[in-house]
């Protein structure tokens, strides 16, 4: 099954900004994130296929390997980017030293790193804003310390040259994948294989303010190569929160109130990630009203002032009443029929009477 474009995934334009793209894979993550679609196997493939697009067009050099080669400018056995654009340039540069003379480009041994590795971790809402440290177990590869020799079919070039008629062309040795060097096939250390897979425990440091996409690059913990590891790239995924819902630097919470204090007023202890606190409800207040704690939000990654929390009231209708209670709210219903009582109710009465005179 062919892969979907990863700009047609996320919903955006080849164009689009990275803060664009980002803010398109948050909404999207968080609507098919496996918290919020238990056991919907359709979302948790649409999560995975999110998660891949945005890890690769989030990075500039994986982005630009992709929108060149598409899908195979990112896959791992595809020599990379760089390499297959050097192959173009050796077709014209040899075809215009041949006509006009001069040197062409010799091939080198190219520098190899180790491939880059991504690894997701998720963390609940309290660490992402205040920060934490955790230990990853992750699984790497290290270059066998073993006998290594010149690759014969590239004599420890690390590329082939392919020659068809008058073009030439320089592609990675696929015999040692551009090493220069292959390994003792009899190794007894890994087998010929000329890496050893191992696991590795890492202390990884969340700073505070973390959010959904972001990602925390360790240099050089990839895996291993001749000339230097590859980096590790761990993926932050916030937990869904049971009270908040985070937008950005602000955190969003809904309290119910019963009636009475909505009508009457009065004080309403609020959660914050720091404790309790009281907010003063005014008589009258009316539901879905938002109130906002200024600053008890969250401090931003990349700098900037705090963000706050916003209340929203639900004001909850009783259910269940006794004899006594229907009875009250029976009197109290016959007192408020006035229209000081009820605007609301009188100016929607007012506008639908108008509405309907046409009819």
């Amino acid at each position: 099954m062919s892969k979907r474009d990863y700009y047609e995934v996320l919903g955006v334009s080849k164009n689009t900004p990275k803060e664009d793209l980002k803010k398109a894979y948050r909404k999207l993550a968080m609507k098919y994130h496996p918290d919020r679609n238990p056991n919907d196997e359709a979302a948790s493939e649409k999560f995975k296929e999110l998660s891949e697009a945005y890890e690769i067009l989030s990075d500039d050099q994986k982005r630009q390997a992709y929108d060149q080669f598409g899908h195979e400018g990112v896959n791992p056995s595809f020599s990379n980017a760089q390499g297959a654009a050097e192959g173009f340039s050796d077709i014209f540069g040899d075809i215009f030293s041949d006509i006009f003379g001069g040197s062409s480009r010799s091939g080198g041994s190219r520098s190899q790193r180790g491939s880059d590795l991504s690894y997701s971790v998720e963390v609940s809402l309290e660490d992402a804003v205040k920060g934490t440290s955790i230990n990853l177990d992750i699984p790497s590869s290290e270059r066998c310390s073993g006998k290594w020799q010149q690759c014969s079919h590239c004599n420890g070039a690390g590329v082939v040259r392919m020659q068809q008629g008058f073009f030439s062309m320089q592609q990675t040795c696929p015999h040692c994948r551009g090493e220069g060097e292959t390994h003792d096939p009899n190794c007894s250390i890994c087998h010929g294989a000329g890496f050893i897979k191992k696991n590795k425990t890492l202390a990884v440091k969340i700073p505070e303010g973390v959010d959904t996409g972001d990602r925390i690059r360790l240099s050089g913990e990839g895996d291993a190569g001749k000339h230097g590891n590859g980096d590790l790239y761990i993926q932050v995924d916030v937990q869904r929160h049971k009270i908040f819902e985070r937008d950005g630097k602000h955190l969003y919470c809904e309290v119910p109130i019963n009636y009475a204090d909505a009508a009457l007023g009065g004080d309403i202890e609020v959660p914050t990630l720091d404790g309790k606190v009281k907010i003063k409800i005014p008589e009258g207040t009316q539901s879905h009203k938002l109130f906002r704690l200024n600053g008890k939000g969250i401090k931003p990654l990349r700098g900037g002032s705090k963000g706050d929390i916003l209340v929203r009231v639900l004001v909850e209708i009783p259910v269940k009443l006794n004899k006594e209670q229907a009875m009250l709210l029976k009197k109290f219903k016959e007192s408020i029929s006035g229209s000081e009582n009820t605007p609301m109710k009188n100016t929607w009465l007012k506008s639908a009477k108008e509405f309907l005179k046409g009819f």
